[in-house]
């Protein structure tokens, strides 16, 4: 053990200067709160987007637009798309449980088939909706279509 290796032990010092501790601490008095105001007074916690009282960002900003909160979003798969997992995994009927095992969306979204890209395949496809396309291109195939 030498001199230049010496240190406090674990827990015996603190890292940061405790206030409101008398006069004789050098923080004592107020505390490092200064004197008046609402930073000053216990209980005080600024709201999110107090800008000290200059007018907020999200109220100085123009709205516009409208924002329905009653619409529906589905994710959009392609009639190609539906071919290729057909071919690839041999499949007769395609549900929303296939579109999940295959990874092409999760099994809280809603699907609608569209009707981009060829279909050869005879198919039996489950959907929540379907484009116009879409449905007759499945049912020119000799496949189904059924709405969930």
């Amino acid at each position: 053990m030498k001199l230049h290796t010496l240190k406090a032990a674990e827990g015996s010092t603190h890292s940061r200067k405790r206030i409101g501790r008398g006069p004789g601490s050098g923080m004592g008095g107020t505390s490092t709160r200064g004197h008046k105001g609402a930073k000053q007074r216990s209980g005080y916690s600024k709201k999110i987007g107090f800008e000290g009282g200059q007018m907020p960002l999200q109220r100085r900003v123009p709205k516009f637009g409208f924002k329905n909160i009653n619409r529906v979003e589905y994710k959009a798969i392609n009639l190609g798309l539906l071919q290729a997992l057909a071919e690839a995994k041999n499949l007769e009927k395609i549900g929303v449980a296939e579109l999940v095992a295959a990874g092409f969306i999760s099994s809280k979204q809603l699907v609608k088939i569209l009707g981009n890209g060829e279909l050869k395949a005879k198919l039996a496809v489950e959907a929540h909706a379907f484009s116009k396309s879409a449905e007759a291109a499945i049912t020119a195939a000799g496949g189904s279509v059924t709405k969930l």
